[in-house]
């Protein structure tokens, strides 16, 4: 199909509120009349709303929020279609977007919300990404949940062992369980690598991860298949707010002055994979140990101090993806050794 022009005069605006077995849909007329219906999240229920959407005749501008599985289908096939522009948001920042509007709180009026988002805020069109990388994400996050499984296997078999009274057949079952999950996730981890070594891309920045200090084979995957979804055009402020890392104050006057605390409104488990290269990398990495003990030594907590490591390091990330080139503390940091050595003296 061929892309329609899209121009505020004659495009509508639609928001779609996605829930696991149901789309609640509503969207602003260009004669200003709100229209709502509700379809099934499948792919009938994906095909009868594109079907009701370009029988408008006009251009339509969708916003809906990101829910991992329950969007991701239905914005492939949104993206599909020439008479749509798509935006894919964030929940929080919708959430703050709907808190102005002071609206209750139900699929069909967070689906005029989305549509009003759509009408009133800038467009940031949304990046459709590569079946490879989409495959190594999901790989990845699989491989993530058995590694959760794989964590409660061992406790449940270390609480098994401190008791006598544990029969035998329970011991040999729960080992059974345990070696079976860690063949699953060498064997996940291998077609994960062979999706990354498919692909020159994929594969370059595979290598450059690995020369962060702290992220190993095993973290580099998982940082890689959270990153190589974002947009190319972001900014490394942008990755740091999609990551959740973004530091935010609360402080008003002299009545209010709460610790700064990390947003938390963004990607998971992009965060928990930093987080623990974090924990390696302040060990280990002249540089970064000497950025975290600086954090320390003004009073910061440990936490705190380790969340501001993990943040450099996704701007260290962000400057070799964009150079092309290993890692080197000395560009990050150019000044840190100096300075904590004047402290120290």
């Amino acid at each position: 199909m061929n892309k329609q022009v899209f121009t505020p005069q004659a495009t509508e605006f639609c928001g779609m509120d996605v829930s696991a077995a149901s789309l609640a849909v509503a969207l602003i007329a260009l004669d200003g009349s709100l229209l709502q219906r509700e379809f099934c999240n499948n792919a009938s229920g994906h095909e009868a709303l594109l079907v009701w959407l370009k029988k408008r005749n006009s251009p339509v501008r969708v916003s809906l929020e990101a829910t991992g599985i329950y969007s991701l289908d239905l914005a492939l096939a949104l993206d599909a279609e020439g008479c749509i522009e798509l935006m894919v948001l964030n929940p929080k920042l919708v959430n703050r977007f709907a808190q102005t509007l002071r609206r209750s709180k139900t699929d069909a009026a967070d689906a005029v919300v989305l549509a009003e988002y759509s009408q009133r805020m800038p467009f940031c069109r949304w990046q459709r990404p590569a079946a490879s990388h989409l495959a190594l994400r999901t790989v990845s996050r699989y491989i993530g949940s058995l590694v959760v499984e794989r964590a409660g296997l061992k406790n449940r078999l270390r609480s098994a062992e401190s008791t006598v009274t544990t029969p035998r057949a329970v011991l040999v079952d729960l080992k059974r369980s345990l070696a079976a999950m860690e063949r699953r996730v060498d064997r996940l981890r291998a077609e994960a690598l062979k999706l990354v070594e498919s692909e020159e891309e994929l594969r370059g920045r595979y290598q450059l991860l690995t020369t962060v200090p702290g992220i190993g084979a095993v973290s580099a995957l998982a940082i890689l298949s959270e990153l190589i979804l974002l947009a190319p055009t972001m900014t490394v402020r942008q990755w740091v707010a999609s990551s959740g890392l973004d530091p935010v104050h609360q402080q008003s006057g002299t009545s209010l002055h709460k610790p700064s605390r990390i947003s938390r409104a963004g990607n998971r488990r992009l965060r928990a994979a930093l987080y623990m290269s974090a924990l390696s990398a302040a060990r280990y990495d002249r540089h970064l140990a000497a950025f975290y003990g600086a954090l320390r030594a003004r009073h910061k907590t440990g936490l705190q101090a380790l969340m501001a490591v993990a943040r450099k390091m996704l701007h260290a990330i962000y400057g070799i993806f964009k150079t092309g080139t290993p890692y080197d503390g000395r560009r990050l940091f150019p000044n840190i050794l100096t300075e904590v050595e004047s402290i120290a003296g």
